[in-house]
C-alpha cells in the first residue's frame, strides 16, 4: 500500500474519542451507579423544594396528634409532639446534606493543598506533612470527632469542621500519590524546563490531572460525613433543637422504639438509602475513570 493511499486512511479514519466521552460511554453502562444518581439527584430536588412539598409546618407541635401512625392527614405519622415527620425528614435532609457538603469542602481545602505541597515538593517538606498526616489518621475518627465538638461545643457547625478536619489526610495522601507519579511526566518536565512558575505548573498542569481520583473521593467522603453527622447528632453533639438532622431525628424516636417505630425506621432508612448511594455512585465514578486515573489524563 502506498503511503498516500496510507495517509488518506489515515484521514478518513474516526478520531479517537475525549476522556469526556470516554467517561461518559463507560459510565451509562454502570447501571446501579445511574440509578444512585438519580436518587441523590431526587434527594437534592426534595430537600431544595421542601417549603413547596412539606404538608406541615416542620416545627408546628400538636399535642392532639401525638405519636400517630402514618396515615391520614400525616404520611409518616409524627413524633411526641405531634409534629410531622414526613416534614420534619424533607427540612431535616437539607441540614444533613449541607453538612456533609461543608464537612467534605473542609476536607477538601485541607487536603488538596498540602497533598499538592507534599507531592511536588518532595524530601523534607513531604515527609513532614506525611507526619503529620500519619499522626492525624492514627485516631479513631468518632472518638477524635467526640473529643474535638466536645472541646469546641456541640453545633453543627463545629461537627462538621472537625469531621472535614478528621477526613483531610484521605485527600493528603491520595492527592500526594497521584502528584508523585504525575511530576515526572513529560509535560510536566517540559513546562518546568522553560521556566514557568511552580504554583502556574501546580495549578495548569498538575491539579488537573488530579481531579478523576479526587472526584471519586469525593463521593466516597461524602458517606462518611453523612454517617459522620448522624452519628454526632444522635449523641448530641451535632444539629441543636429545633432544628433536626436525619442523625438527631433517630435520637429523638429512639425512646418511642418500641411504641413508634417509623420514628426511626424512616430517618433511618434515608440515611442508610443515601450513604449507600454515595458509596454506589464513587464506586462507579471509579471504574469509570480508572483509565483516566491510571493514565493521569
Amino acid at each position: 500500500m502506498t503511503a498516500t493511499a496510507l495517509d488518506r486512511r489515515e484521514a478518513l479514519a474516526p478520531p479517537e474519542p475525549s476522556a469526556r466521552a470516554r467517561f461518559v460511554r463507560r459510565f451509562r453502562r454502570q447501571k446501579l451507579a445511574l440509578a444512585a444518581l438519580v436518587y441523590l439527584v431526587l434527594v437534592v430536588l426534595a430537600a431544595a423544594l421542601a417549603p413547596l412539598l412539606a404538608t406541615h409546618d416542620p416545627l408546628a407541635q400538636n399535642l392532639g396528634s401525638v405519636l400517630q401512625q402514618p396515615g391520614g392527614g400525616h404520611i409518616l405519622g409524627t413524633d411526641d409532639l405531634g409534629r410531622d415527620v414526613f416534614s420534619r425528614a424533607l427540612y431535616a435532609g437539607r441540614v444533613s446534606l449541607v453538612a456533609a457538603a461543608q464537612a467534605v469542602g473542609v476536607a477538601v481545602v485541607l487536603g488538596v493543598i498540602p497533598g499538592l505541597i507534599a507531592g511536588y515538593a518532595g524530601r523534607k517538606v513531604d515527609a513532614v506533612i506525611m507526619r503529620l498526616t500519619d499522626a492525624l489518621m492514627s485516631f479513631p475518627p468518632l472518638i477524635l470527632a467526640i473529643a474535638f465538638v466536645g472541646v469546641l461545643g456541640p453545633s453543627l457547625t463545629n461537627a462538621m469542621f472537625v469531621i472535614g478536619v478528621i477526613f483531610a489526610p484521605r485527600f493528603v495522601r491520595l492527592v500526594r500519590g497521584t502528584v508523585l507519579s504525575i511530576r515526572e511526566e513529560t509535560f510536566v518536565e517540559a513546562s518546568r524546563s522553560i521556566g514557568t512558575p511552580t504554583p502556574r505548573v501546580i495549578l495548569r498542569h498538575v491539579l488537573p490531572n488530579a481531579l478523576s481520583p479526587l472526584i471519586v473521593q469525593i463521593s466516597l467522603t461524602a458517606a462518611m460525613a453523612m454517617l459522620a453527622e448522624a452519628s454526632l447528632s444522635f449523641l448530641g453533639l451535632g444539629v441543636q433543637p429545633p432544628d433536626a438532622s436525619w442523625g438527631s431525628m433517630i435520637e429523638r424516636g429512639f425512646r418511642y422504639t418500641a411504641t413508634a417505630p417509623w420514628l426511626t425506621v424512616f430517618p433511618g432508612l434515608l440515611i442508610a438509602l443515601t450513604v449507600l448511594a454515595f458509596n454506589i455512585l464513587g464506586d462507579g465514578l471509579r471504574d469509570s475513570l480508572g483509565r483516566e486515573i491510571r493514565r493521569g489524563s
